[in-house]
């Protein structure tokens, strides 16, 4: 059973203010950079994340055409060469020189409609000997997770929100239920006050 202190403590960004948002729209993902194999398995993943959560894939997307867009590269200096990627993320040039200075494999950005729902999120993953040795249907898995709600910057830190069961990654039952409470409709979109998380946590305590 978890608690709302546990809650909490995922949406609690490392300025100590609470955060979370969920998605406002249908997601409509897409994947640049790997073979359709991989494609097939980031698809898949992502569908079954956005099951979890009771919420909707489309085609399409009526503003952006696609809203989830993932990157795969060998160097963070490959960003830059693709065409109006710059447009979607700003000070793209200064985001890969900072990727590049961290020796960073993976980064997120999330972007919010009028009422602080996500309605876009940018997932840009360099591929080093780390990311590598993971397999396809793990890291998939764990971008899903990762992008269906706004965890904070501090919620996975030293802690995967995957557990491995019999040779298998699996989204653990805490962070499954999370992710299903954020979701449920009598909860907000996006909530900047921690009491959201006691609310979180009786949801998540119903639907067990």
């Amino acid at each position: 059973m978890i608690d709302a202190e546990q809650v909490k403590a995922k949406f609690t960004r490392g300025d100590n203010t609470y955060l979370c948002a969920r998605w406002g729209r249908p997601i409509v993902p897409v994947v640049f950079g790997v073979d359709d194999a991989t494609l097939s398995v980031f698809k898949g993943a992502i569908e079954a994340v956005v099951t979890l959560a009771n919420h909707k894939m489309a085609e399409t997307d009526w503003e952006l055409g696609a809203n989830l867009m993932v990157f795969f590269c060998r160097d963070w200096s490959e960003l830059t060469d693709v065409p109006h990627l710059d447009r979607m993320v700003p000070d793209l040039v200064s985001l890969v020189a900072r990727l590049q200075g961290a020796d960073a494999n993976q980064y997120r950005i999330f972007r919010f409609d009028d009422t602080g729902a996500i309605k876009a999120c940018f997932v840009f993953l360099r591929m080093d000997e780390h990311l590598e040795a993971v397999s396809a249907d793990t890291l998939a898995l764990s971008q899903a997770v990762q992008t269906i709600v706004l965890w904070s910057d501090q919620a996975f830190v030293g802690v995967s929100p995957l557990a491995v069961i019999n040779g298998a990654a699996v989204i653990r039952p805490e962070v499954a239920g999370i992710v299903r409470a954020v979701y449920d409709p009598v909860l907000p979109c996006v909530a900047r006050d921690a009491s959201h998380a006691m609310r979180v946590a009786a949801r998540v305590g119903l639907m067990q």
